[in-house]
């Protein structure tokens, strides 16, 4: 009998176990998307290089200029960390424009809210995001701007799709990233343009840039955005998005 009481313990144990619920780290919000079927990289630093550097070959000005921001404008800095585009976001939109800057990294944006007061900058607001939602509002932007970060976001799927109605009509999303394994703070361009084509965005632009330390790719809405139960990760290799422009 003892062993009978003992057998039973065991297997009450187990079953009890078994219905506890996984811990995975993952948000129950981003549990109706796929996971990428690729490493993420680490968060790496808030600054990706000294700002002098990046202003000694122009990197900002380059890449507003190739996303043809104008004033008036209103834009969404992704990863904003400690605001090298942000500030220069502001400047060219001007007074009559907005930008919003968006981490999920609260000490960081901490500091950037105290720059942004310092410098007197209006026009910019700061937004607090999370790793499966850029918790940015929708039909607001004409342009969002994500600069060597899209390779830390864990939730990708989740990601985009809720970033695609945030867009205005005729609104596009900037990346920068550098062609390299997305564990070592990269990743591989046709593989960039397949996770934003299983959420609804359409590549409309692709430039080798080495003189941002990468390339840069333009993306904008499609027809519709999936459900995310139709969201299929991108494995092996990637086809090339047909409208791709160099």
């Amino acid at each position: 009998m003892k062993s009978l009481v003992s057998l039973l313990c065991v297997m009450l144990a187990l079953g009890l176990a078994a219905c506890e619920p996984v811990d995975d780290g993952r948000p129950d919000t981003a549990r109706d998307f796929p996971l990428p079927d690729r490493p993420v990289s680490g968060l790496g630093a808030n600054e990706f290089s000294s700002e002098d550097a990046r202003d000694s070959v122009g990197e900002a000005r380059k890449v507003m200029d190739f996303a043809e921001i104008e004033p008036g404008m209103s834009v969404a800095d992704i990863g904003a960390g400690e605001g090298y585009y942000t500030v220069r976001l502001a400047d060219r939109v001007g007074e009559d424009g907005r930008v919003l800057a968006q981490d999920i990294d609260r000490d960081a944006l901490d500091r950037l809210a105290r720059r942004v007061e310092r410098e007197r900058l209006d026009n910019v607001s700061i937004k607090l995001g999370e790793i499966d939602d850029p918790k940015l509002p929708g039909d607001s932007f004409d342009r969002i701007f994500m600069v060597h970060m899209y390779h830390e976001i864990s939730e990708p799927y989740a990601f985009l799709w809720r970033m695609w109605p945030t867009l205005r009509e005729g609104g596009q999303v900037i990346v920068v990233d550098i062609d390299r394994p997305a564990d070592q703070h990269g990743i591989d361009p046709l593989l960039l343009a397949c996770e934003f084509t299983q959420v609804g965005f359409e590549l409309v632009t692709f430039r080798d840039a080495p003189e941002l330390a990468g390339y840069y790719a333009q993306f904008k809405r499609a027809a519709k955005r999936p459900e995310p139960e139709d969201i299929k990760p991108c494995r092996g290799t990637p086809v090339k998005a047909d409208n791709a422009a160099q």
